[in-house]
């Protein structure tokens, strides 16, 4: 709605890192608070930020790449161009993942423990990241009728169509993506095998996002036959996340129970 929010000298506070950087810190501090709970190295906490946030922004950025490559082929010059804005947030979630199993891996850590951690507050992170599309006006919605209740229009946007009602989609993920994080935080309390937090997390995300992706009206995301980019990795993340909740756990269990038999013969 409104991206240049001031300016201090030359240097101008954009909305959309504004709450980049706002959801980056939020879900730094809440998995540093619930680590120390558990008794999880700090230090190591930070580098494991510092490694999903690396991720995190390569994935976003080769994903935009991935989906702009025929318009890229004819403009090579775009991928400078849209440094500071190219971005598409599945990449910088799955960036975000691999970037902190790699820093995992190196420090010994178990991975799924840490991504049951890290898992309500990648949610938190996301809802911010929601406002700031909401201020640069990018990831708009359908056009709708002026008469709607819900509807938006932008007078100012470099992204979204002006003078234009729209469906504010930014707004209904941002709320979607605290409404995630306060149910993953109620689970984590809850379920007890390793993996559950973060296949719900997925689950809910993607189910989340597939349906959200209906009423996106910026055709700039790219396809896969008839479903968009994100839509298409909704499936695999869904099927994830379910084999995450229901059939890792429930593998565990058997071998669990098949180790004392094992012990006595």
């Amino acid at each position: 709605m409104k991206n240049d929010l001031f300016s201090i000298g030359p240097l101008t506070i954009h909305g959309y890192g504004l709450m980049i950087a706002i959801g980056v810190l939020a879900a730094y501090y809440t998995v540093e608070y619930r680590s120390k709970k558990r008794g999880m190295d700090e230090n190591r906490v930070f580098s494991l930020a510092i490694w999903a946030v690396l991720g995190g922004f390569l994935g976003a950025k080769v994903l935009y790449l991935i989906t702009e490559l025929p318009a890229i082929l004819r403009e090579p010059s775009m991928i400078w161009n849209s440094f500071e804005n190219g971005f598409v947030v599945y990449g910088g979630i799955l960036g975000g993942i691999f970037g902190g199993w790699i820093y995992c891996r190196r420090a010994k850590w178990d991975f799924l423990k840490v991504f049951d951690l890290v898992a309500p507050s990648l949610a938190l992170a996301q809802g911010f990241g929601r406002i700031g599309c909401f201020l640069a006006g990018c990831c708009y919605g359908h056009e709708v009728s002026a008469s709607n209740p819900i509807a938006i229009v932008f007078h100012d946007s470099a992204y979204a169509p002006n003078n234009v009602p729209l469906i504010p989609t930014q707004l209904i993920s941002s709320l979607f993506n605290f409404v995630n994080c306060a149910v993953l935080f109620w689970l984590s309390r809850r379920l007890k095998r390793e993996g559950q937090v973060a296949g719900c997390y997925l689950i809910f995300y993607s189910v989340g996002r597939f349906i959200i992706e209906f009423f996106r009206g910026d055709l700039i995301r790219g396809s896969v036959g008839v479903l968009s980019t994100s839509q298409f990795i909704s499936i695999f993340t869904l099927l994830g996340g379910l084999l995450l909740t229901f059939a890792y756990p429930a593998l565990s269990r058997r071998k669990e129970a098949s180790a004392p038999q094992e012990e006595e013969k």
